[in-house]
């Protein structure tokens, strides 16, 4: 909201400079994004306004701000002679030029017409360079005028040209199926049943709350115009604005709550402008469809209450001071205060906002540093945050780096990573952009796409890691994603840099699960978006379906997410929800270190070269259960391919431990349990020993 500092003086005379009143406000919850100095001793204001505070989208609104904060009156618009806001005298009753209904007052509770004829005129220098200096275009006196109400009071307003107008009638209701508007920006748009429009007896002239139609825009061959000020329900403003894409400084304000006693106050003022700059004359009585009139809310707020919630007794002398400098009308009561909350204060809605906004313009900065009083102890933490908090540290301890990525994707990254929820993706009905039309089902495509953002700005290496939630059809998960191209290892003294593989991502996995208590083996698995050869599917036995996916991405989806094609990126992805799920805590036993010596023997085998390494292990593994020498480990040392190798075979080298709890093992019994084991190689996997 800019406020301009000539316009708020005619509010409130506060003499204090455009710095002074923005510093004074931010410190009352309205964050000031900048001051400008105007030529001639002006200034501009310019302040975030929250969503829960529609009232200060307005200069009046702002200006009861200041008043209450300097402890000055504010010049509230009266039809009083000597009012400072001037407003025309209006009469309300029927008007025999136009006529209004309310098809449909659940949406439209009210809805105030005024007609008026126009005088060929043009807007006065002051009202311009005001518009201009709260970035809005000047276009004519009679669209200025609402402009300048709509920033004034913050009352939307709009003009239709009544010869325009099917009938002379006025009719809001829902629009019919199939109907169709061209807005005054000149885009046909299609209407759907349950949003709201202005109607003249055939067609819509205008969506509700939104934009006014081309139909019966107001042009310069204008001689009779219907002033439009109604209150039209905030939901059905949002999502009107929001499927059409279409927003508004209308619909703004609309959506967060206007007052629905400001609509005959609008025309009335709109009524002493025309006049002023000699636009126009009002003619007739004001419509003012109200059937149903809504009470005033009305709360109770407890003098104990307040001292413990702002940690202080503000005193009442104060309290009654600030409640009735922001329009509110406070009676005191035995226990505090009775306080009847004006139409224009949608936001308060219970005890603890009146105590909020004692507690603004008293002054933060006098509450007392004080400690809460703790009657019981904290609730504990939700098991996922310790779970994700774990998982943090241990990645960052690999060396990578937690991303932060957003929930929407656009629809074609939604297509090419479709590993995680095989169903239909969920697509967003006004998305932001492109980028973001589609909930993500997988966190690779933000990963992947946050790898090719730092790889364009000359970053080699790149690790990356996000916990975060994702969404299909069947519900929300929780997953753990990786992203990873470059080096696996820097370059040392000892050893140059070596480029990251699958194992690394591989390793990392295994870290995660280990520290998580479940148990994984890997199995060769095919994703269309990573390389076959090089992608696993993540097992449990404690898990009916794979817990994840680790793999290389493919040279096509390098080149479709911006990546250079050489680059080897690897991703894996898991589902933390089902790693709880299949968690096996570890015993809390402990045993006592070997007495006896153990025995390794090395073998070297030539098998297939598409054998998974766990099939090698598990065909081992279960050959020597029940031999005389007992296995206490297996692991790889040696992959070899080329001369001596058979084509499409591979030599690989195994370590085998041997070790016995109870005795020193002797070489026949080991001799024993190696040939068991080199047989069931041969029998199983047509292994032959080098």
């Amino acid at each position: 909201m800019r406020l301009v500092l000539s316009w708020l003086r005619e509010f409130v005379d506060v003499r204090a400079s455009a710095r002074e009143i923005a510093d004074t406000l931010d410190m009352r919850g309205f964050e000031a994004a900048s001051v400008e100095d105007l030529p001639g001793g002006d200034a501009v204001m310019d302040f975030e306004i929250t969503a829960n505070r529609p009232d200060c989208l307005s200069v009046l609104g702002l200006a009861r701000e200041v008043a209450t904060a300097f402890n000055i009156p504010l010049a509230r618009p009266s039809s009083a002679p000597n009012g400072k806001i001037p407003l025309a005298a209006v009469t309300v009753g029927a008007n025999e030029r136009v006529t209004v209904t309310l098809d449909d007052p659940d949406l439209c509770p009210r809805y105030a017409a005024a007609v008026a004829t126009v005088t060929p005129a043009t807007s006065p220098d002051w009202l311009t360079a005001r518009l201009r200096a709260a970035d809005v275009r000047p276009i004519s006196p009679i669209v200025d005028i609402t402009n300048y109400v709509l920033l004034e009071l913050g009352q939307p307003t709009h003009a239709f040209d009544l010869e325009k107008l099917a009938g002379a009638e006025i009719h809001a209701r829902r629009a019919r199926k199939g109907e169709r508007i061209t807005t005054l920006d000149g885009v046909e748009r299609a209407l759907e049943p349950d949003m709201l429009v202005i109607a003249d007896r055939d067609r819509a002239q205008a969506v509700a709350g939104v934009m006014g139609g081309a139909r019966s825009e107001v042009s310069a061959a204008t001689s009779t115009v219907v002033f439009e000020s109604a209150y039209f329900k905030p939901a059905s403003v949002r999502k009107t604005s929001k499927r059409l894409g279409l927003g508004t400084e209308a619909s703004a304000r609309f959506e967060r709550g206007a007052d629905v006693d400001a609509a005959p106050i609008a025309l009335a003022r709109i009524a002493a402008l025309m006049r002023q700059i000699g636009a126009g004359t009002i003619v007739g009585p004001v419509v003012d469809a109200y059937p149903v009139r809504r009470e005033p809310g009305r709360l109770h707020m407890r003098r104990d209450r307040l001292a413990a919630l702002l940690g202080i007794a503000v005193p009442d002398a104060d309290v009654s001071r600030i409640l009735t400098g922001l329009g509110l009308a406070a009676t005191a009561a035995a226990d505090g205060w009775d306080v009847t909350a004006p139409s224009f204060r949608v936001d308060l809605l219970r005890e603890a906002d009146l105590i909020e906004e004692v507690g603004r313009h008293y002054g933060y900065d006098r509450l007392p540093a004080t400690f809460p009083a703790l009657n019981a102890p904290p609730a504990p933490s939700d098991p996922r945050v310790v779970r994700d908090q774990l998982v943090r540290r241990i990645l960052t301890g690999a060396g990578l780096t937690e991303a932060v990525t957003f929930g929407f994707i656009e629809s074609s990254a939604a297509d090419a990573f479709p590993f995680v929820a095989r169903g239909a993706a969920i697509t967003v009905a006004n998305p932001l952009s492109g980028k973001f039309d589609t909930l993500r089902l997988s966190l690779v495509p933000g990963l992947v796409d946050a790898v090719a953002h730092n790889r364009r700005h000359g970053r080699d290496d790149v690790r990356l890691f996000e916990i975060g939630t994702r969404f299909s059809p069947t519900g929300e998960t929780r997953g753990l994603g990786i992203a990873w191209t470059g080096a696996g290892s820097a370059a040392h003294w000892s050893s140059p840099a070596r480029a990251v593989d699958f194992f690394d991502v591989k390793g990392a996995v295994e870290r995660v699960c280990e520290a998580l208590d479940v148990t994984v083996r890997f199995e060769p698995a095919g994703e269309a978006f990573l390389v076959d050869g090089q992608t696993a599917s993540v097992l449990s036995t404690g898990a009916a379906s794979p817990l994840g996916v680790v793999g290389r991405l493919s040279p096509a989806v390098c080149d479709a997410r911006g990546l250079p094609r050489k680059d080897h990126v690897f991703i894996a992805e898991l589902d933390l929800d089902a790693l709880a799920r299949a968690r096996v805590p570890a015993p809390d036993a402990t045993a006592p270190l070997p007495r006896f010596p153990f025995v390794v023997r090395d073998l070297s085998i030539v098998v297939a070269d598409t054998l998974p390494a766990a099939i090698i292990r598990g065909t081992i593994q279960a050959a020597a259960e029940g031999a005389d020498a007992p296995l206490a480990g297996v692991s790889f040392f040696d992959r070899y391919q080329g001369a001596g190798v058979p084509k499409q075979r591979v030599s690989v080298s195994v370590r085998l431990t041997f070790q016995a709890l109870d005795r020193t093992l002797t070489d026949a019994e080991v001799q024993q349990s190696m040939d068991r084991i080199v047989a069931a190689l041969a029998r199983e996997h047509e292994a032959v020993q080098r």
